[in-house]
């Protein structure tokens, strides 16, 4: 549901973020590490620290707001 959102922005902020998707069914250890327990979760990190987390399926308005925020 939110796949497309997030894959128009990497394109709309190509070389200012970087996206990364991660199938947490594959990947358990990691999806624990960030402790994900919903999907989908997105995490914006910045210096390699979590600054920000969105749980659920949100509109792209907001994705942006708290992207821009961190940019």
């Amino acid at each position: 549901m939110i796949a497309p959102i997030i894959d128009e922005m990497a394109r709309d902020y190509a070389g200012k973020v970087v996206f990364g998707k991660l199938n947490v069914d594959e990947n358990m250890g990691i999806a624990m590490r960030f402790e994900i327990l919903s999907i989908p979760t997105l995490l914006i990190m910045r210096d390699g620290k979590e600054v920000e987390r969105i749980v659920g399926a949100v509109p792209k308005q907001l994705i942006e707001a708290k992207l821009r925020k961190y940019m």
